[in-house]
């Protein structure tokens, strides 16, 4: 039995049956089996739009070659006596518990929001009523904020082949489609992760893990550096080892911490709005055509580099809606969201600025300064807007400095109300983002068409955790703070990637 790697260029709303033919063709056999190794779109032309496939093939037909092998997460395993509490239900929190659940801990993982079909009732009734839940919402609950995404499963982390494998097949035997495996973009969709969340908490508990729902950290009580008990909402609990994944979302968690001296710095984020198009239009811009057969729907990445700051459009949902993320009561954010499909009239992104708090205040930033500045700004539209609706303006009014003179149509459930987002962002971000948006005008006919509106403030956390090379927090001989949380990740993946390294030190720790 031999084997062939292949790339082969498909039409969009090619056959298995052409894709077949087309291999027996390239290598001149009848006989065999092959499977999608890597695919994406080759969009370069618009006359010419097809698929890159690089194929398998094993046959009799063929001479030598080895197979493509996933690498493999190795875990080794022993009953172990060990507590490992972790925290948080986001993907660095629910990895790095599985993988210590493998291992043999005894391990339990706790969430403050409730499990994902309470979670849901809750956002439904705060999308219709404005009722805001501040256990169940779009930061919190099980899954984290991700459950609720386009679900992206791309990551620009190197060398984490073994750990992404590890990610994507659990998500695999969790209902997630194969082709996860193999797309150049992945992407899930919140219908699918909401199913997937549920089946990833059944493996879990069936290899004796234990879930604890609406259960809320408060306090660590700590003896010569070392965490000796969680206190929660619902008592406290011994532990021999803990792993803290809050997400970035969490600043009473982040000042908790800091108050039992954990060590954090400010580090560089990103602040900005949504922009929002119908989905056509992005179709046009990029295929030449409003739809394009075999392929959902088209993504845009644009950056705009030169004077001020660096402004890029960040987390693209096409076909999705722009939904209202606040994590608090009294703040007003937006984020974006997708449904596997993509079938969704508009498309959206964040258009944001890179800052440095440091220079944009003229001094240092202690971190938790950091996270008053940004509860601030989510203060601040929330109360120019006097509640959820979201403040907007049109991309051509934004750079113009002009209020919108009619109403426009959105995807966003809460309704719209017309600000001078240019003064409701910092002097620096607004004229940086004026700029970027005037450029990505040049590069995506029909850009200046759409709509911004809202505050995008949870690219990732305006802090960081100071880790070890064991990855403990420094100071500390048994607390890991993991995921976005800990300022050293960003994305489904990367939160994945960096909770399995937490647990893996813990079991290179007991070995």
């Amino acid at each position: 039995m031999g084997f062939r790697e292949i790339t082969l260029e498909l039409s969009t709303d090619y056959t298995d049956d052409a894709a077949r033919d087309a291999i027996a063709k390239e290598l001149g056999i009848r006989d065999f089996t092959w499977q999608i190794q890597g695919k994406s779109l080759d969009a370069r032309k618009k006359s010419n739009i097809h698929w890159l496939i690089r194929a398998g093939v094993l046959s009799d037909e063929l001479m030598g070659g080895e197979p493509f092998v996933y690498p493999v997460l190795e875990i080794p395993h022993k009953k172990r006596t060990t507590r490992v509490l972790v925290v948080g239900s986001g993907p660095a929190g629910f990895f790095a518990a599985l993988v210590l659940q493998k291992a043999g801990f005894q391990t339990l993982l706790i969430e403050r929001g409730s499990k994902v079909s309470r979670r849901s009732d809750s956002i439904k009734k705060f999308e219709a009523s404005g009722t805001f839940d501040p256990m169940n919402n779009y930061a919190f609950g099980e899954g984290g904020a991700g459950t609720f995404s386009d679900g992206k499963l791309t990551s620009r982390t190197k060398k984490v082949a073994a750990e992404k494998q590890f990610i994507l097949s659990s998500y695999i035997r969790a209902g997630a489609p194969r082709e996860i495996e193999y797309l150049a973009h992945p992407h899930l969709g919140t219908d699918y992760l909401r199913r997937i969340v549920v089946g990833l908490r059944e493996e879990f508990e069936s290899l004796g893990g234990q879930m604890q729902f609406e259960t809320q950290l408060t306090d660590l009580t700590i003896k010569n550096g070392k965490v000796v008990a969680a206190v929660t909402s619902r008592g406290e609990i011994p532990v021999d080892e803990v792993v803290i994944a809050p997400g970035h979302c969490a600043h009473e968690t982040y000042r908790m911490l800091i108050q039992n001296k954990v060590q954090f710095h400010s580090k560089n984020f990103a602040i900005g709005c949504r922009v929002e198009h119908p989905q056509e239009l992005i179709n046009t811009a990029q295929w030449g055509r409003h739809s394009l057969p075999g392929v959902k729907a088209a993504e845009y990445r644009l950056t705009a580099k030169g004077d001020g700051l660096p402004v890029y459009t960040f987390c693209m949902c096409p076909g999705g809606m722009v939904v209202p993320a606040a994590a608090y009561a009294t703040t007003n954010i937006v984020n974006g969201m997708s449904r596997y499909k993509r079938n969704g009239n508009f498309a959206n992104a964040a258009c944001v600025a890179g800052i440095n708090l440091n220079s944009l205040m003229g001094k240092p930033v202690e971190p938790l300064e950091a996270l008053d500045w940004l509860g601030g700004l989510e203060h601040q539209f929330y109360q120019y807007s006097k509640g959820y609706r979201a403040p907007f303006a049109t991309i051509d009014g934004f750079i113009k400095q002009r209020l919108p003179s009619r109403s426009v149509d959105t995807s966003y459930p809460l309704g719209l109300t017309p600000a001078p987002l240019w003064e409701l962002l910092p002097e620096e971000v607004s004229r940086s983002i004026a700029r970027g948006l005037s450029v990505f005008n040049r590069k995506l006919k029909g850009f200046d068409s759409g709509i911004i509106l809202g505050l995008e403030s949870k690219t990732s956390s305006p802090i960081q955790a100071l880790r070890g090379k064991d990855r403990c927090c420094q100071g500390f001989s048994n607390l890991y703070l993991a995921g976005e949380g800990s300022g050293w990740s960003g994305g489904i993946i990367s939160s994945g990637v960096d909770g399995i390294r937490a647990a893996m030190a813990i079991v290179q720790k007991a070995s």
